[in-house]
């Protein structure tokens, strides 16, 4: 599946639950991972609201600002409201998630006002982080990224992820999979034409993903795939959390989950830091100052048997995903010539032992970075897309279907259509669908409704999409009658097509599905297109408002100090203008303490220049800088 060429430079995005990643691999270059405006090779998967902030910024103002700080809304995309597993996911996020038309939407207040925004709005702002990251390296525009998805992602997510790479500006020409991307940067490397089984184990900050690729002489086939797109760190540190907020509660007598969001987001970010701690040391402390109001500091130690014994069921539930993967695959373990560790859990020690004692000792790859993989096999990927086969090594990528699709047949049957780990792309048919006889008259009308699972019935899938294909006969017992064709492109996204067709006549009539699953509409992706735009410009304004006032409380700071250096007396002019010099700082001061977080960009580069032109005045040989 190498596709057709795509002119221009194709930048890999991993868009993680976490953090993200963005790489890029430029003619004659290295696939390089691109370093982010604080000098980070990843940036966390934050967006804030006091301005709107993105990565490192707004994950720092996390704990003073909880209910608007946006975090793991990978969990959300593509989902919709009533599903289990965000109502369960609700109860542990510290901003107010609302019913919208069936879409689980953040509700946050900006400026005053209360806003929602979808999941692919708020991952289209990471997205755009990750663009303006990219362009800032390059100097030039981006346009056109490949973007990762869990390779358990259903058809739903795939598409509300791509929606959001349209409202960020980009044209995301490939979605592939996570491991498989992740295989791309390990199998790059390698000789080429060394026939190898690789199993890629992923396990991020919110979803785990298992994948057995066969590499061989550059052609990179995926032979299976599994996982649980709601098993990963954060599932980790939840428990972590849940075992503290259940001893803080015995000790204080005080429930710190109920209605206190700082106080969470403290212990939150607390038990990440543990947990981190814990992959290289075998104890660490969990300290928070003031946790409460009126509250002792809290301070207790945490062990890395502690750590292990929360979560051995979810490390094991990991083993439970590997062995189905294997099987599926058809292969054996001692089949498998590498094991390569990606996402960030993976440097969990016990993580590293259970799956090394799994496959009776095989020592994992250290080959990739694990946080930095997937981006790098993305921007591979992306620069075989526009000719350029990174290090010299051609990518011909075959993937496959994470589940079975499928559509509804009497007595709430699945019909299967397209099996699971079907490799991609592919077209199948199936015929001999015999419509109900109608109630009145000779004609009827069908009702076809597409499922994704591997469950028996219906009512334990998931419904995708449904259309109704009308002027159908209806058919005797045992007659063929309709025929329903299912297309899953080179992004894993499919399209239905039903189509009737007569004994005889030969008359038919066919209706596609294009992109049913998308969750936005055309009207709506592109109102979220153009609030995106005001918004950057909002921001471009806001950052150049800030930057106005920090240059304006840097001037006065400055002054102060030299003013109170006894030092510059010599250096002073006349005393009636260092007097003014001196009043014309504390009107300022004054006035700045008062208008901190009201005032425009203009009123502080006015103050700023008139300190400048008096203190220029009163210090004759530039013993003050200012600027």
């Amino acid at each position: 599946m190498g596709g057709g060429e795509i002119s221009g430079e194709v930048i890999g995005i991993d868009l993680g639950t976490t953090f993200s990643c963005v790489a890029v691999a430029r003619k004659g270059h290295a696939v390089e991972i691109i370093t982010n405006d604080q000098g980070n090779r990843t940036t966390p998967s934050y967006v804030g609201y006091t301005e709107r902030l993105i990565g490192e910024s707004a994950k720092n103002q996390a704990v003073r600002n909880p209910r608007r700080t946006i975090l793991d809304l990978k969990r959300l995309i593509g989902k919709k409201f009533d599903d289990p597993e965000v109502q369960n996911d609700l109860k542990y996020l510290p901003y107010p998630v609302v019913n919208r038309d069936g879409k689980p939407c953040v509700e946050v207040e900006v400026n005053g006002e209360l806003k929602t925004f979808t999941a692919e709005e708020i991952s289209a702002m990471v997205l755009l982080k990750m663009k303006e990251t990219a362009e800032s390296y390059l100097g030039k525009e981006v346009t056109k990224a490949v973007v990762t998805v869990p390779a358990y992602f259903n058809d739903s997510q795939r598409q509300a992820t791509k929606d959001a790479g349209i409202i960020a500006g980009l044209n995301v020409v490939r979605i592939i999979n996570e491991p498989t991307a992740a295989a791309l940067a390990y199998g790059v490397k390698q000789d080429p034409d060394t026939k190898r089984n690789i199993l890629v184990y992923d396990l991020g900050g919110g979803t785990f993903d298992v994948s057995v690729l066969e590499i061989n002489n550059g052609i990179f086939q995926v032979r299976a795939t599994g996982g649980d797109t709601h098993l990963g760190g954060r599932d980790f540190d939840q428990n972590v959390i849940d075992y503290f907020v259940d001893r803080i509660r015995k000790r204080f007598a005080k429930d710190v989950s109920e209605d206190d969001p700082k106080a969470m987001a403290k212990l939150r970010r607390e038990c990440e830091r543990a947990k981190k701690v814990l992959s290289t040391q075998t104890q660490t402390t969990v300290e928070i100052d003031s946790l409460i109001q009126g509250m002792d500091d809290f301070s207790e130690p945490f062990t890395r048997a502690t750590f292990e014994d929360l979560n051995m069921n979810l490390f094991k539930r990991t083993l439970d995903v590997v062995k189905s993967t294997l099987v599926d695959a058809k292969l054996d373990k001692d089949e498998i010539d590498e094991i390569v560790l990606i996402g960030g859990s993976t440097r969990i020690p016990r993580v590293r032992e259970m799956l090394k004692k799994a496959f009776d000792g095989k020592e994992p790859s250290k080959g990739i970075n694990p946080d930095e993989a997937v981006a790098y096999g993305a921007a591979v990927y992306g620069a075989s897309l526009n000719g350029d086969q990174a290090g010299n090594h051609g990518v011909i990528l075959f993937d496959v279907t994470p589940l079975s699709l499928g559509i509804r047949i009497l007595n709430n049957l699945m019909h299967v259509v397209v099996p699971r780990n079907t490799v991609i792309p592919t077209k199948k048919s199936r015929a001999g669908f015999v419509p109900a006889k109608p109630v009145h008259g000779q004609r009827t009308s069908v009702s076809i409704q597409i499922f994704q699972g591997e469950r028996a019935l219906t009512n334990d899938c998931l419904l995708l999409g449904s259309f109704t294909l009308t002027g159908v006969p209806s058919g005797r017992r045992g007659e063929p009658s309709i025929e329903v064709t299912f297309e899953v492109d080179a992004d894993g996204i499919l399209s239905v097509t039903a189509k009737y067709g007569a004994t005889g006549g030969g008359n038919s009539k066919t209706l596609t599905i294009d992109s049913y699953t998308r969750n936005l509409s055309s009207r709506e992706i592109e109102r979220m297109i153009r609030e995106g735009r005001e918004m950057a410009e909002q921001d471009k304004k806001e950052r150049t408002r800030v930057n106005a006032r920090n240059r304006l409380e840097r001037h006065i700071h400055d002054l102060k100090e030299a003013l109170a250096d006894d030092k510059l007396d010599d250096h002073l002019e006349d005393g009636i203008k260092t007097a003014a010099a001196k009043r014309a700082l504390r009107e300022v001061s004054e006035w700045f303490g008062n208008n901190k977080s009201t005032a425009c960009a203009q009123e502080y580069e006015d103050r700023s220049q008139k300190l400048e032109d008096l203190f220029s005045q009163v210090f004759s040989d530039g013993q003050v800088s200012l600027g």
